[in-house]
């Protein structure tokens, strides 16, 4: 998984009724492009994450990995 500052992190609910969060990419901590990332979700809230397979990367329109 690579990512850059500005891509969008979707980290899809795990149990029935949790819904999918999204955090903004705020620094890439890893050696190219790879976690952990610095993100900021949509409640203002900041967290270092190193994403497992319930987590998709999302590029800026434009922008392909």
């Amino acid at each position: 998984m690579r990512a850059s500052v500005g891509d969008q992190l979707l980290v899809h609910g795990r149990i029935v009724g949790q819904h999918d969060r999204i955090a903004q990419i705020i620094e890439v901590l890893g050696a190219d492009g790879g976690p952990p990332f610095r993100v900021r979700f949509e409640d203002g809230h900041e967290a270092i994450m190193s994403p497992g397979p319930d987590a998709v990367v999302r590029h800026p329109p434009g922008r392909q990995e």
